[in-house]
């Protein structure tokens, strides 16, 4: 990376930290509301602990991957509402007027969601362990979570992104949200998938990318090191990231050609 191009990343970068912390009706939503889900569903689903198989004795335990996994879609509806915002003010074509390189441009708005996707993810494994989840693959363990966790937020960052890019809507970004949810709850979040008695929806939870991420954090959590689950897991985030920013550069070609 050149200076020059160094400079560009970080200074984008900086701006989308910054703006992102200045928006409190995004961060504390991002933050809070998996952690409500959290609460409600660890004392509701206790009883599925007895089921023969579960794989822990703590719903608590199996259930905190979610927490970060919904942590990541709110990565897409920040990230893609942030830059539909530069579009609609007309700041990216004041951008497109400068020497800027796209890449730049995309590699400094995923800053933000970089740092908010590790900050949430700080503040679900703090919460974890005040309530009493243990990591069973340690502190190490403890911090290769953190890490997936913060790529997994940066891939849907970047998969906002390109629907920001593409639509240059806020309002068809947030749209979006119920088909994000969609794919966590037609998931393994709430059982194994071997435990999943109806067909169609272990089909369905076995051909969905989410199910492989909850699980590859969830392994982490439960199980200690699963070299399959943690592989499938950065397996797939790398392939949304890099789906994400072959769309997102695509799409800000195309729409700097029409402006």
């Amino acid at each position: 990376m050149t200076a020059a191009l160094a400079t560009q990343v970080g200074t984008l970068a900086g701006r989308s930290v910054t703006r992102t912390i200045r928006q409190p009706a995004s961060v504390v939503p991002a933050i809070l509301f998996p952690l409500m889900l959290l609460a409600v569903n660890a004392g509701g689903l206790r009883p599925a602990t007895g089921l023969p198989g579960f794989p822990a004795d703590s719903y608590l335990d199996f259930f905190l991957a979610f927490s970060f996994m919904q942590g990541a879609t709110f990565a897409t509806m920040n990230s893609g509402s942030d830059l539909a915002k530069d579009i609609q003010t007309g700041f990216l074509n004041r951008l497109a007027l400068t020497p800027l390189r796209g890449s730049a441009l995309l590699a400094g708005h995923l800053g933000g969601v970089a740092a908010m996707g590790l900050a949430q993810a700080v503040v679900y494994l703090t919460v974890g362990l005040i309530a009493g989840v243990t990591i069973a693959s340690g502190p190490a363990g403890a911090l290769v979570l953190l890490l997936l966790a913060t790529w997994i937020a940066i891939g849907f960052g970047a998969l906002g992104a390109f629907l920001a890019l593409r639509t240059g809507s806020g309002e068809n970004i947030q749209g979006l949200f119920p088909l994000l949810f969609a794919l966590l709850f037609l998931s393994s979040m709430y059982l194994p998938r071997d435990l999943i008695e109806a067909d169609w929806f272990r089909v369905v939870a076995t051909l969905n990318p989410v199910s492989y991420l909850i699980e590859g954090m969830r392994s982490l959590i439960i199980e200690g090191w699963d070299a399959q689950a943690l592989g499938l897991a950065f397996g797939f985030a790398l392939a949304i990231l890099a789906g994400g920013l072959a769309a997102s550069a695509l799409a800000l070609r195309s729409r700097l050609t029409r402006t």
